[in-house]
């Protein structure tokens, strides 16, 4: 698997370089270009607590690598970010060679206990903006818990599948599904880290036997 500059930078430095990466893109023959793919997210995709190379980012290119696919992913996740801060951020993320997007937002607004119509709205906007950029992209849910009560709930859980119909995004269904105790109804220890939010490595590489298949069904949306 090749390592390309954007690879190895943060998501700062690439807020602060995109300018030049795009005029270096430029310059690049799209017949031997990666595919690129925008990971937009909060700590989920930044790899909260983990080592630099066992994240979500990280482990999803390698998985992806070992199944033949040639692609870098910008890691654009930002620990504590809402739909909020997503939304403010997708205009500059949404740089000239972005193929695809991965959009994984919503834990913290539902951490925060904000109105799903808020965060419906935010979600909705993100998603105009990718699809006005012409790229496929994946949306990936996540479901609240009983205990936020059955009104905001229902609200939350619909609004994931309600706007990838209205984008024809791909949806994956419930992000922490993979790691949850089929027993016991709850987050595996096993596979979280001591704070009970995170995955830890092996539960992110768990998270990933089924997220990436819809990665890659993404993917095979990509025109030219």
């Amino acid at each position: 698997m090749r390592l390309s500059l954007l690879s190895c930078l943060t998501y700062a430095p690439l807020r602060a370089f995109r300018n030049v990466t795009a005029a270096i893109i430029l310059l690049t023959s799209p017949a031997f270009a990666e595919t690129t793919v925008l990971a937009l997210g909060d700590s989920l995709t930044a790899g909260y607590g983990l080592p630099q190379d066992q994240g979500f980012v990280p482990q999803l290119q390698a998985w992806l690598a070992a199944r033949g696919a040639d692609v870098k992913i910008v890691n654009a996740g930002v620990s504590g970010d809402t739909t909020a801060g997503g939304l403010s951020r997708t205009d500059w993320s949404l740089t000239p060679d972005v193929q695809a997007v991965i959009v994984n937002l919503g834990g913290n607004d539902m951490l925060r206990g904000i109105d799903p119509a808020t965060s419906r709205a935010n979600l909705d906007a993100i998603l105009a903006k990718v699809q006005a950029k012409g790229v496929p992209v994946l949306l990936v849910s996540l479901r609240a818990p009983g205990n936020y009560g059955a009104d905001f709930k229902a609200s939350f859980d619909a609004m994931y599948p309600d706007l990838a119909a209205k984008y024809g995004a791909v949806l994956a269904d419930n992000y922490f599904f993979p790691v949850i105790n089929q027993q016991t109804r709850l987050l595996d220890p096993e596979y979280m880290q001591a704070d009970g939010i995170h995955p830890n490595a092996k539960g992110v590489a768990k998270i990933l036997d089924a997220l990436g298949p819809k990665v890659q069904e993404m993917l095979a949306r990509i025109s030219g």
